[in-house]
């Protein structure tokens, strides 16, 4: 991310606006249901047995295994919900104020959509059946239904850099980075239930534990992480990240749950953090300008966007450490992005350069370079495996 305007405001001029944030609305019952009996006891490849996960969230789709939180997201492992869904990589556009739809099969734009003022990310709803813009200047959320690509309603909101949901699928959570609040509100009717005020500044991205009992945020302009209560909607925990001029993004959680991954642009690297102990994170280097995190459809790596070099580091989750770095030919700024549905193509927009590249997942290959609107940020690859999501460009479980 760079400083926009509302910041320099905020800088300038002390102000702090009240916030509005998202919706959503619950998934089937029965695609949760049907899961339900994998937590059980299981043994492993050595004959140990794995003791089921201890309760989550209340409300929350049971632990599909407690080894993996993202056993759900495997290659072409849609929910009936998307199943018929067509293939779209949806693009924000933050100086240009569009979004534009790419079809992965030709790499060609095929449509441009206007929204509101400097779109930020592209986020699936809980139900996973409605794509939200963040449309942060614009002070509204836009709607996009993913199946005819059919533009909905505009929702007034105050400063939705970002927007996530609670596992249990009751609140949607807006990330108002410069209203320096953290707001709850109904995920059906929309209605404001707690506004969390914070004192760090640039609250921007989370990502939640394997109970969903807390989630890790982190606070851009203020090097800073916290930790919130989901059942509460309290912070809980906060901390100064160890390293002067930190700016962390995004955030993720290892598949077996234990640990918390936070990219960092000016560390140029990923603080590994204990979620439950919330202790000072260790810093791991991956490149200039470490932004953009996301895990593998095998949960055995997680791809690192350096926007600052034009890399993405490639970190093997087993052998905790980067095995692999691929460079984009003729540099780039790769930002944020996701998976293909069957893995095999991780796209990244290009903050900087008006672009959006595809990269082979097994050979860190270009697949593609393609031209969009100015400022490209959170794009949002759909739909994707999972049996919710629990919101950014779709971080599903």
């Amino acid at each position: 991310m760079f400083p926009h305007a509302k910041y320099t405001a905020a800088l300038l001029g002390g102000v702090l606006l009240a916030v509005l944030t998202g919706c959503g609305s619950s998934a089937e019952k029965g695609n949760t249901e049907a899961v339900g009996s994998e937590a059980a006891a299981r043994p492993t490849d050595a004959g140990r047995v794995t003791p089921p996960a201890p309760p989550g969230l209340p409300g929350m789709p049971p632990v599909l295994d407690p080894r993996d939180v993202y056993a759900a997201d495997r290659p072409g492992k849609l929910s009936p919900v998307v199943r018929n869904f067509p293939s779209r990589v949806y693009v924000p556009n933050t100086n240009s104020d569009t979004v534009s739809v790419i079809d992965p099969a030709t790499y060609k734009v095929i449509r441009t959509i206007k929204v509101g003022r400097q779109p930020q990310h592209v986020v699936p709803s809980w139900d996973m059946k409605t794509l939200w813009v963040n449309n942060d200047l614009g002070d509204s959320l836009t709607a996009i239904d993913p199946a005819t690509g059919k533009v909905g309603p505009t929702v007034p909101v105050s400063d939705p850099y970002n927007l996530y949901y609670t596992p249990d699928g009751k609140y949607a959570v807006v990330m108002a980075s410069m209203d320096r609040e953290l707001v709850f509100r109904d995920a059906r009717t929309m209605k404001t239930v707690k506004a969390v005020p914070v004192s760090c500044a640039g609250v921007n991205h989370a990502d939640y534990s394997a109970d969903g009992r807390h989630f890790i945020v982190s606070c851009e302009f203020s090097g800073e992480l916290l930790k919130v209560d989901t059942a509460r909607m309290e912070v809980v925990g906060q901390q100064k990240l160890p390293l002067h001029g930190a700016m962390p993004q995004d955030v993720k959680l290892s598949p077996d749950g234990g640990t918390f991954y936070i990219a960092d642009m000016i560390a140029n690297g990923v603080w590994v953090l204990d979620g439950e102990k919330f202790t000072t994170p260790k810093l791991l280097p991956t490149g200039k300008g470490a932004h953009g995190l996301y895990v593998s459809r095998d949960s055995k790596e997680m791809y690192v966007s350096n926007r600052g070099e034009g890399t993405i580091s490639v970190f093997d989750f087993a052998q905790r450490k980067v095995t692999k770095k691929w460079w984009l030919p003729n540099g780039g700024s790769p930002d944020m992005g996701g998976v293909s549905a069957d893995g095999k193509v991780l796209w990244l927009s290009g903050r900087y350069n008006s672009e959006v590249y595809a990269i082979d997942t097994d050979s860190g290959k270009q697949l593609a370079r393609i031209p969009v609107g100015s400022g490209p940020h959170g794009l949002a690859v759909y739909p994707q495996p999972g049996r919710y999501s629990l919101g950014h460009t779709g971080v599903f479980r």
